[in-house]
């Protein structure tokens, strides 16, 4: 988050297409040739297989080479734009295409950092469900066309069935801590996963959790964010290594339950643990749960910066991305085990049928058994809550 603070204060450049995206042959012959430096987090192998995978097919279709370029924090990329935003870069800059969303994206959004409008003048974008899922805002924030959705994610909790039954509510997963010590943990914040595991214990602990959908002001963050401080002071002590220390990512979290330090976990994919069952990483025991009220889904996004030389290869892989073939590769829990963003009454009957043929994994929830999907609260509570539990609970990596 540290270059948040600093885009407010940059003056407005507008993000000019180069070519008009709603011309796809205009845009499909300029990509011809182009290098796009993708910048998307780069912590699992089979995310970083499947980026390789659309590398290869964007090559074939359109001759636009897909350059992954590995990131631990999607901050760092926003610092790099704000960099060259400062040193005056405002033309073929580093960064062609982020994988973003939540506080980045807004803040980059108010900057007018991003290319755009772009998002919804793409071929693919006729399959997108904007209807029936979250594609059109981001963390409350509306995209404006700013970004196009490639993933859809629910937060789900993972658990090995040979030694514990799902559990219901936040309260129930604090019982079974105090209960289970050891056996379970979340990853380190500011890391997404673990800032998104205490917007879940928030969220579940509200009795209206409509006040996080407006940004957290001095008045009000205190008091509504109470619940969750007492919370976390009842969990810590109880949690892996006594919560005085915790697994980096999420990725690190299923290694720890295939050696049986953990019998629970949370993933932000409800196909996570299928795709490792499958992969071999995790024992064919473990399955997943949602919470009664639900849980916090959101989409994932790509972006282009406002000084990417290469605007129509990024809109290549941001169509791409959105295309029943990559969507129902995404869905294979063989892959990734992602949710997808297309509508299927919107697809053919030959592409309906490759997703109905996928086996989700024995671990994935079926949609209905997802229940209830929460909104995600707006960004300002997310960067205040987790500046606040560094303070808090915060321990050295």
């Amino acid at each position: 988050m540290r270059s948040l603070a600093l885009l407010a204060a940059l003056a407005a450049t507008p993000a000019l297409a180069q070519t008009d995206p709603s011309d796809w042959d205009a845009v499909a012959a300029t990509a011809q040739g182009q290098t796009v430096y993708w910048n998307a987090w780069g912590g699992s192998t089979t995310t970083n297989d499947f980026i390789a995978w659309v590398g290869e097919r964007v090559a074939e279709d359109y001759g636009v080479t897909l350059e992954h370029v590995k990131l631990t924090d999607t901050a760092d990329a926003v610092t790099r734009v704000l960099s060259e935003k400062q040193a005056g870069t405002d033309t073929d800059g580093a960064i062609d295409l982020i994988w973003i969303n939540g506080a980045n994206f807004a803040a980059m959004k108010d900057a007018d950092l991003l290319f755009g409008p772009y998002a919804e003048q793409l071929p693919n974008w006729q399959y997108v469900d904007v209807d029936g899922k979250t594609v059109q805002t981001d963390f409350t924030v509306p995209t404006d066309g700013y970004e196009s959705p490639w993933a859809m994610a629910q937060v789900v909790f993972d658990y090995d069935s040979a030694d514990m039954e799902p559990l219901g509510s936040m309260q129930d997963i604090l019982a079974w801590s105090q209960a289970n010590p050891g056996r379970f943990t979340y990853p380190q914040p500011p890391d997404f996963l673990g800032a998104t595991f205490l917007k879940q214990v928030l969220v579940d602990l509200l009795d209206d959790a409509s006040v996080l959908s407006e940004p957290a002001t001095d008045d009000n963050y205190e008091q509504v964010t109470a619940p969750l401080w007492d919370y976390l002071d009842a969990l810590t002590p109880t949690l892996w290594r006594e919560g005085r220390a915790y697994p980096p990512t999420g990725t690190a979290m299923f290694p720890l339950i295939a050696d049986g330090e953990l019998d629970l976990s949370i993933s932000f994919s409800p196909g996570a643990a299928s795709a490792a069952i499958a992969n071999n990483e995790l024992p064919d025991t473990v399955r997943t749960f949602v919470l009664d009220k639900g849980t916090i889904g959101n989409a994932s996004f790509v972006a282009i910066p406002y000084n990417s030389g290469s605007t129509e290869g990024a809109m290549v892989v941001a169509n791409f991305l959105m295309s029943p073939e990559a969507q129902v590769r995404a869905q294979n829990p063989d892959v990734l085990g992602y949710g997808t963003v297309l509508d299927m009454e919107a697809l053919s009957d030959e592409q309906r049928a490759a997703f109905d043929a996928l086996d989700l994994g024995i671990a994935t929830l079926s949609p209905a058994a997802l229940g209830a999907v929460q909104a995600e609260p707006h960004p300002s509570w997310m960067t205040r809550i987790a500046d606040d539990w560094a303070q808090r609970y915060g321990v050295a990596q």
